[in-house]
């Protein structure tokens, strides 16, 4: 057992973490809804399957972070945003999930000017459903052309669940696409976390990034 020298920013610490030996990093591990933000030399994990995650983070400064969200946008009034963490389960939707997690960079030292971001996810992994995926990887390209944020890559849409592996400090991603033989626990977990969702107020191959 390898103890956690990380320390967490506030607010961050009802995000699971673990020791990843196979990376030899302290990583912070995303359900949907999540999010999380670093300034230290840590991972953020997470496994998409119609979801979307934003990578992004202060190149100049190295303090970034992902989110994962399941729904694109919520046209209810703002979110009262108070910093780091989860509010309301609001960042179940993209707008919010986007906002928080910009403002949680800026608010810890990044700067606008010198963020970079990197997008995955919005897979149709269960044919004959509605595409939630293109809609959500239609939603995050939009708002972060509106929002003026440059997108330096991108893995959108397919028919796979991908793994996802960021390293803020770098601004590396790992990514795997995953076999369909992988594909029930996640579509499971996705069906049951829109059903909360809806009613509550408001191997493959490795690729580089």
């Amino acid at each position: 057992m390898v103890s956690s020298t990380i320390t967490r920013l506030p607010g961050f610490e009802h995000i699971n973490t673990y020791y990843d030996s196979a990376h030899n990093i302290e990583t912070a591990k995303l359900l949907p809804g999540d999010y999380y933000v670093t300034s230290s030399q840590e991972a953020v994990v997470t496994v998409l399957g119609s979801c979307v995650s934003a990578c992004i983070r202060d190149r100049v400064f190295g303090i970034g972070g992902m989110n994962h969200f399941m729904l694109p946008i919520h046209e209810g009034e703002r979110s009262n945003w108070k910093g780091a963490g989860v509010v309301d389960n609001i960042t179940r939707f993209g707008n919010y999930a986007m906002e928080h997690l910009i403002n949680d960079i800026l608010s810890n030292g990044g700067m606008r000017k010198n963020l970079e971001v990197k997008v995955f996810g919005g897979g149709r992994i269960v044919k004959g459903l509605s595409d939630i995926g293109a809609c959500n990887a239609r939603f995050v390209l939009d708002y972060l052309k509106e929002e003026r944020l440059p997108v330096v890559s991108k893995h959108l849409n397919g028919d796979h669940p991908r793994k996802l592996y960021y390293f803020p400090k770098t601004g590396r991603v790992l990514m795997k696409k995953l076999a369909s033989l992988h594909n029930d626990t996640l579509i499971k977990r996705e069906e049951k976390y829109f059903r909360a969702i809806e009613n509550a107020p408001v191997g493959g191959e490795v690729d580089l990034f």
